[in-house]
């Protein structure tokens, strides 16, 4: 994803289809129903715009089937998250926004900017590894740091975890747990799992105790520290 091999821009509902396929499906395929969902569009828009996706070569698609992206999608998608992410960083660390704010406006601000101006900026936050939410950037020739976190609904009652990543699809989520202080980087033993309810009740390196419902455990990403090396 070099930026010399940049193309004109994008418009911001082809760069937002493309981003969602990415984040919906990764390599494999998204449906018309979550695209439609995750956009908040009707499935009849979504199909008519797959069409044009093809059409462009950054997916393939197939009715009733769903949508992949092509080689040149997924290079597109890795340098509008690249953006993204720089983005949301800078916004935290130097406009004084909170991590709860970053997204909706890296969201807006993501089409409004160039390859050149994502680059310098990089370079002015010291070419970060990762973004406020603990979601790994890529670089600028594309590549995406492996992600081997597990959600905290995963994990078994005794074990030692580090918060590795949280998901910023909702404020409301990262309203709570910033509150509370389980961001990434954050050490946390688990206490209890119910499989009941999916209720989880960790406790923090400070000895503060968290009764997690499963919305929040789903939306909680974690590493062993074994793993960290």
């Amino acid at each position: 994803m070099s930026q010399s091999a940049s193309t004109a821009p994008l418009s911001v509902s082809t760069g937002d289809y493309i981003k969602a396929i990415w984040r919906i499906a990764g390599e494999s395929t998204a449906s018309t129903k979550d695209i439609s969902v995750c956009l908040s569009v009707a499935p009849a828009s979504v199909t008519n715009m797959l069409g044009r996706l093809q059409e462009m070569g950054f997916v393939s698609y197939e009715r009733y089937h769903g949508a992949s992206l092509t080689e040149r999608g997924k290079g597109e998608a890795l340098r509008l998250v690249r953006r993204h992410r720089l983005i949301e960083t800078f916004l935290l660390e130097h406009l004084g926004y909170t991590w709860q704010e970053v997204h909706d406006e890296a969201d807006r601000l993501e089409h409004a900017v160039s390859d050149e101006f994502t680059e310098r900026l990089a370079e002015f936050l010291g070419h970060p590894d990762h973004d406020p939410h603990g979601d790994p950037i890529p670089t600028s020739e594309g590549v995406l740091e492996p992600d081997d976190s597990m959600q905290l609904a995963e994990v078994g009652e005794g074990e030692s975890v580090r918060i590795f990543k949280v998901s910023d699809n909702s404020n409301r989520v990262l309203d709570y747990l910033g509150e509370r202080g389980l961001v990434p980087g954050r050490l946390l033993t688990v206490e209890e799992r119910r499989e009941i309810d999916g209720m989880v009740v960790v406790r923090d390196e400070d000895g503060v105790t968290h009764h997690l419902g499963g919305p929040l455990v789903r939306s909680v990403f974690i590493r062993s520290p074994r793993s960290e090396g």
